[in-house]
């Protein structure tokens, strides 16, 4: 195929609800390029961009697809993009190397909750948005709702460049205010019949075109200059004052489709090329403290934004040329590993189709295969003090417990997880030894319904979803003392070993204990050595070795500790870790025979259980910071749920045009929260969350704990 300059090159990416018709609109653009002699259908089961059987079962996109088309002299990259929040992680990685947004509505409905939520991704990011307005010929259309909602949820910057003749079946013709001409179709074919506009309106037409010009020359003082000297502005400095606008946001110009009668979308196209900014207009890209011009003459690399599976092929490898030009049989520089990696094969990819090239510019976006150990987020290069900035995936929002229905598929099991993980790295995969279960995180109940599917129909792999433990963690909230002797007498050599000590709760910058008062009588204590431990799962454990006179060997002490180590990673009240404790072993008894590790290891560990018990114990909860954005007329809804789950309201503030609520809540009480607030907010709301602190459990909760526990107990 042709070899494109970066200059030729537009990335754009799809967003919009699901059901919008970016699929659609993907497929259309494709045929009006001539990449595809036949349009494809999702209901049909046959579009190029929607290709995995998961996504043909549920007629929607699931993963973001790469895909491409060549018009006026450009080469425009195309990343189709899902719909829905659970799989978000498919529109960030394609936000971050495509460098227009376009927004698909669906024109029936306005906009919904996924343009709402995908704008404020694309509005953080601060990357051109462009509205395609779709479904213009379905008879429940509603243009002016439509066009009021945008401006409504997306702000003044909405401009129309064209606007239709006629809704609903009746719809083929449109108005274009930057051209000033009218666009009339007949048929699929994509063209369309280019003549004036008609008298009755053309004053609707002008008083836009004014508008548009006005907005055009909002964007540069030079533009705004000549326009207040002559009154307008040419169609070569209208289209500079776009592009401008477009980069920084100054416009969010607003076009007229129906993608399933490919009306409207080759002007789409045609604005695409001439307007949309190339990757060499964009701002350098950052590499740790340098900035990365995408430019053909700089030294070789790219950034791998994504990684798919398929049979027969393996890993396929999706990447944008950020810099100078790779070239097949290529060694790069995995900076990320520091290994050498061969770019064996370049391919130039349209959903499922792949043609082989020698090479790609700066730019472009791409695949190749059968590379080692060159996973998402990783960066390839000549030199290797280049490392591109990672995609920032969002937090997890929803977790369960997964087991194989096989108890000898762990193993398959995780080599299929850690495969599904690489391909969407909003997945989070971790076996807890606490809580003895695989846990699974994701963007929704949804999301991680599909990773099933796909464990079950792909890796036939038998599965079941269980409600995940909570990591609970042990602590104690004053000092106490114990003393516990292990003896046993079998024949032969026996067993014993007696340890004292006492526990106290620890706190930082507290000083070394020299006396306890317990149960009314002081313990005077005299500190030989010290130990201080972080402990993995959180906290500290302070370890003081205060024996005198030698009544425990110093051979022994550790075996102590290993006993009180133990008892500490499960917890003497529900197995849940201990954390936060001093521990002083004072005094004890040896056998001159019978004395061994293992004997004062089962001392410390009873004697460690037993004052913990004795030292007013309390159960500690994960607690997570949330972050809700809710409209404003679901703000008492959300509240309400929020409150019996237990939340402590942190703040409430306002945020483009939605009131966002920050509250602490028990990570026990988010169970299936996503399933809920999506019910309460009809889909508007959206939520973060991310850990906080370990918070006191109330008393009536650690009550229903321990008993949970010692039922649990029986049982085993």
């Amino acid at each position: 195929m042709k070899t494109y300059s970066t200059e030729q090159i537009r990335n754009i990416f799809f967003i919009g609800n699901s059901g919008s018709g970016k699929t659609t609109l993907a497929e259309a653009m494709a045929f009006n390029g001539g990449i595809v002699d036949r349009r494809g259908d999702v209901n049909s089961k046959n579009t190029i961009s929607d290709f995995k059987e998961i996504e043909q079962v549920n007629e929607n996109s699931i993963f973001s697809a790469l895909l491409y088309s060549e018009y006026n002299q450009c080469k425009i990259n195309i990343l189709d993009s899902p719909g829905l929040d659970d799989f978000i992680g498919g529109i960030i990685s394609s936000m971050q190397v495509a460098d227009t947004g376009v927004m698909v509505l669906n024109a029936q409905n306005g906009v919904e909750v996924g343009a709402e939520i995908h704008n404020r991704h694309l509005t953080k990011a601060n990357k051109p948005m462009i509205i395609a307005v779709n479904h213009l010929d379905h008879e429940k259309t509603n243009w002016e709702k439509t066009i009021e909602t945008a401006r409504e949820r997306f702000g003044h910057n909405v401009t129309l460049i064209q606007f239709p003749v006629e809704t609903g079946s009746g719809f083929n013709s449109l108005v274009d205010v930057l051209t000033m001409k009218l666009y009339q179709y007949s048929g699929d074919s994509g063209k369309a019949e280019v003549s004036d506009i008609p008298a009755n309106l053309i004053d609707q037409a002008t008083a836009l075109h004014n508008e548009l010009i006005e907005k055009a020359a909002e964007n540069d003082e030079a533009l705004m200059e000549l326009f207040f000297a002559n009154d307008t502005l040419t169609e070569e400095e209208m289209r500079k004052g776009i592009t401008l606008g477009l980069i920084n946001r100054g416009i969010l110009p607003v076009f007229c489709i129906s993608a399933r009668k490919n009306i409207g979308v080759s002007r789409l196209m045609e604005f695409i090329s001439n307007a949309c900014p190339s990757p060499a207009d964009m701002p350098p890209s950052k590499a740790g403290s340098k900035e990365i011009k995408c430019d053909k003459s700089g030294q070789p690399s790219l950034f791998v934004f994504k990684s798919s599976y398929e049979p027969h092929v393996g890993e396929i490898v999706y990447f944008k040329v950020m810099s100078g030009e790779v070239r097949e049989a290529a060694d790069l520089v995995n900076t990320s590993t520091k290994n050498k990696e061969r770019i064996s094969q370049i391919f130039v990819t349209s959903g499922k189709n792949r043609i082989k090239v020698t090479s790609m510019i700066a730019g472009d976006l791409g695949t190749t295969v059968k590379l080692k150990a060159t996973k998402t987020n990783h960066t390839l290069a000549s030199s290797a003090d280049i490392k591109f900035e990672p995609v920032q995936f969002p937090e997890p929002k929803y977790r369960t417990a997964i087991k194989p229905l096989s108890e000898g598929d762990e193993e398959k099991l995780g080599e299929a997880l850690q495969k599904m993980r690489e391909e969407d790295p909003t997945i989070l995969v971790e076996y807890s030894k606490e809580l003895k279960q695989i846990i699974l995180s994701g963007q929704g109940e949804y999301h991680l319904n599909i990773l099933k599917w796909h464990l079950d129909n792909v890796y036939k792999l038998g599965t079941e979803f269980i409600k995940p433990k909570i990591p609970y963690r042990e602590t104690i909230t004053k000092a106490a003392q114990a003393d516990y002797r292990h003896k046993k007498q079998s024949g032969g050599a026996g067993q014993f070993g007696e340890v004292h000590m006492v526990i106290e709760p620890y706190k930082e910058g507290l000083a070394d204990p020299t006396m306890f008062k317990l149960e009314g009588r002081e313990l005077k204590i005299s500190v030989r050595g010290k130990e201080d431990y972080d402990l993995t799962w959180g906290g500290k454990l302070i370890y003081y070795n205060c024996i005198v006179g030698g009544s425990i060997d110093a051979r022994f002490m550790p075996a102590i500790l290993k006993g009180i180590m133990e008892k500490m990673e499960e917890g003497p009240l529900t197995g849940s870790y201990a954390r936060d404790i001093r521990v002083c072993v004072y005094d004890g008894k040896m056998h001159p025979v019978d004395s061994n590790e293992i004997s004062f290891r089962l001392a410390g560990r009873n004697a460690f259980s037993m004052a913990f018990k004795k030292a007013s114990p309390k159960i500690l909860e994960p607690i997570y910071e949330v972050e809700v954005l809710v409209p404003s007329d679901r703000m008492g809804d959300v509240m309400s749920d929020l409150q019996g789950r237990r939340a402590i309201v942190q703040g409430m503030t306002s945020e483009a045009g939605f009131e966002k609520i920050t509250a602490k809540v028990p990570l026990a009480e988010m169970d299936r929260y996503s399933t809920s607030l999506s019910s309460i907010s009809g889909g508007r709301a959206m939520y973060s969350m991310k850990f906080s602190e370990y918070a006191q459990v109330p008393g009536e909760i650690q009550e229903e704990l321990l008993k949970a526990y010692e039922a649990e107990e029986k049982e085993e």
